[in-house]
């Protein structure tokens, strides 16, 4: 199942179904994708019973599937970013057996195609690939075993950071207000068998392809996770019912072998030149600059459409 949300003026848009090559779209009753996944058993039977998809899709008029949530938790399960970050920011290592995960921004989720605004370059711009999952109704104390079931859809973000801010507030041991504005998400939301044997012990085994105005700075894949998705849901889950329409990211897709496959943020790739020449060199991200973020199958389909984004100044401080 394939699904995507088309910019109606309200906040929640007009949720459809896609055809399997992407290019053509079917209404759905349910409304909107946060109606869908409420009633889920429906919306599955609806989807399956589709025999055709007559209107063509303008990619101009797709929002994030889910364009605003109840609640985004996003993880860092990357060993190797966190490696690179503890370089990046000189941090000392994290010393536990628990997922990194933090409550994030959920009001808004961009559109894979809007411009990005932000208030000022001096706050480090920084893109982060990632993977995450839409959950249904998860009860506390859900098992990571049982948690399987309960993930719905997997989506593709970017998670974008400010660098100059992050540390000043990770000092406070609070948590990211400033230094973590909202994602952006990919176009389709897509089941998990969509992604056949790449869909893996909870985890998406899929290239992130990340071009930085047009260079290509990187390719990593999602398999090496230390936690899949459905053990972060079962930490987030101890304490808590997950409402329907949580949504659970990866943290930033990073591999060991970066030399190979580059980078999925800024961050890593500073890191990485600090630990070869003892500098940073790269810059972060300035106002006209664009992003693309495209995972890709090995036969070349684009399971959620591709991220295409220019990050701009807010206009108000100019």
């Amino acid at each position: 199942m394939i699904l995507a949300t088309i910019k109606d003026g309200t906040r929640d848009g007009r949720l459809v179904a896609v055809s399997p090559d992407r290019k053509r779209y079917a209404p759905l009753s349910a409304g909107t994708l946060q109606h869908a996944i409420e009633n889920w058993s429906e919306t599955a039977a609806e989807v399956a019973a589709l025999a055709d998809f007559p209107e063509v899709i303008d990619a101009a008029l797709l929002s994030a599937p889910l364009p605003r949530a109840w609640q985004w938790l996003d993880g860092s399960v990357f060993a190797t970013h966190a490696e690179l970050m503890q370089v990046a920011f000189g941090l000392d290592p994290i010393d536990t057996d628990r997922p990194l995960m933090y409550q994030g921004m959920s009001d808004v989720f961009h559109g894979a195609y809007d411009d990005i605004v932000l208030p000022s370059e001096e706050h480090g711009i920084d893109f982060e690939g990632e993977y995450a999952v839409i959950t249904d109704f998860v009860p506390m104390g859900t098992s990571a075993q049982d948690a399987m079931k309960h993930i719905r859809l997997v989506v593709q973000l970017n998670d974008w950071s400010l660098r100059a801010i992050a540390p000043i507030e990770m000092k406070t041991g609070f948590g990211w207000v400033q230094a973590k504005p909202a994602c952006s998400m990919a176009p389709f939301a897509i089941t998990p068998d969509e992604l056949g044997p790449l869909w893996d012990d909870g985890r998406v085994c899929v290239d992130l392809h990340i071009d930085w105005n047009g260079n290509h700075v990187g390719h990593a894949n999602g398999r090496p996770m230390l936690f899949g998705f459905h053990e972060l849901i079962a930490h987030a889950a101890l304490t808590r019912d997950l409402v329907a329409g949580t949504v659970i990211g990866s943290g930033t897709v990073s591999n060991p072998n970066y030399a190979e496959v580059g980078s999925s943020c800024i961050s890593e790739i500073r890191a990485i030149e600090k630990v070869a020449n003892g500098e940073f060199t790269t810059e972060f991200m300035k106002f006209g600059d664009r992003i693309r973020m495209e995972a890709r199958l090995p036969d070349g389909t684009a399971p959620f459409g591709v991220i295409d984004q220019k990050v701009t100044g807010d206009v108000r401080n100019q």
